[in-house]
């Protein structure tokens, strides 16, 4: 008897939506208003729902995602600590409403309530390191308590945190989702359809829905998503690893860069491949000697682009503290896009011995 034939890859799915797509998708409301559900919208959460292995919902961005998490979650305390400083702000606006208390991440399981959330950051922004998603899970099971993962800086097909225990998965559309700088969205994503329902439901009313120009763009990103991430993250690790061997060396380079930190880097966690089987991520950061330096470095590179955002196909670097002050000002986030690595490795290698020639303090 012939074998069955195997599952449609992620890229097969997202160009060949038609034939994947099934009557799991969602299409609870109809369309009566946009506020509620349009067909651009629609269609994009039913090709996210096959990618994502969950159920998808979209927003306005990816703060507005959060900020649906919290509505539909309620806790009373919430366990965070390192994460996107948005996330932060938006959870001082919601304690504020509501006396939701804010407690450690690593706060212990024998500490943690039912009800509580747990939101874990992974890979995290600025530094690209991983943290394991089924410790941080057992440990929130163990109390009753819920898990939420924002996974935006391993979308598929490197991470699937559902597989690891995640309740929730988080993503700000506007970057690897979108992957093209011209869109602005979220992605909140659920293990059941009801929960993603409710979710579409209160969206209705927070009005936080994806608008159709948005939505169309994102149909159009995802269709390459698996092409563009697997390059960028392969990209990544290797711009970090050739950094890496680089610090404390006698060379010029070895001078200015102090560390380098990307999940690749990782490799005594045994928890690491199964979790990311396809690749670490494409960003990862360099601490510089000094905060001069690190603030000097984006403005001596040819192909990587000053900005704040990530996840589309040129490369991008920032001087963290420009955009977050709570982040070390030696720090510089590289986010590695699509074009050849040895071009980006030469660019930054001539960029880094400038600022090795200058007098920086």
């Amino acid at each position: 008897m012939a074998a069955p034939p195997a599952a449609p890859s992620l890229a097969t799915r997202a160009i060949h939506a038609d034939d994947v797509l099934t009557s799991a998708a969602p299409t609870d409301l109809p369309y009566i208003y946009s506020r509620h559900q349009a067909p651009s919208a629609t269609r994009l959460e039913q090709i996210l729902t096959s990618l994502l292995d969950g159920h998808a919902t979209t927003y306005t961005s990816g703060l507005a995602a959060f900020h649906a998490l919290l509505i539909h979650t309620n806790p009373k305390r919430l366990a965070m600590s390192e994460c996107y400083h948005g996330c932060h702000a938006l959870a001082a606006i919601f304690s504020r409403l509501t006396g939701m208390v804010k407690i450690p991440l690593d706060t212990p399981a024998a500490d943690l309530l039912p009800g509580d959330l747990v939101h874990l950051e992974t890979p995290l922004n600025p530094f690209g390191t991983a943290s394991s998603i089924a410790v941080y899970a057992s440990r929130a099971h163990a109390a009753g308590a819920l898990l939420s993962v924002d996974a935006t800086f391993a979308p598929p097909p490197l991470q699937n945190p559902f597989l690891h225990g995640a309740d929730y998965v988080l993503h700000s559309a506007t970057k690897y989702l979108g992957g093209h700088s011209d869109l602005l969205g979220g992605v909140l994503v659920t293990r059941d359809a009801a929960t993603a329902g409710k979710l579409r439901e209160e969206r209705s009313y927070i009005g936080s829905v994806m608008g159709g120009l948005e939505s169309w763009l994102g149909l159009r990103s995802v269709r390459t998503l698996e092409l563009r991430v697997e390059r960028q993250s392969a990209s990544a690790t290797r711009l970090a690893g050739w950094l890496h061997g680089l610090v404390g060396s006698d060379g010029v380079v070895g001078k200015v860069v102090k560390e380098v930190t990307h999940a690749s880097l990782q490799v005594q966690e045994p928890w690491l491949v199964s979790q990311m089987p396809r690749g670490f991520g494409p960003v990862f950061a360099i601490r510089m000697g000094t905060r001069e330096q690190a603030k000097t470095l984006p403005s001596r590179l040819r192909y990587f682009l000053h900005a704040t955002s990530l996840g589309g196909v040129e490369s991008l670097v920032e001087w963290r503290a420009m955009s977050d002050m709570t982040v070390d000002p030696t720090i510089v986030r590289v986010s590695v896009g699509c074009e050849a690595w040895e071009d980006l490795r030469d660019d930054l290698e001539r960029g880094l011995r400038e600022i090795a020639g200058m007098a920086l303090g």
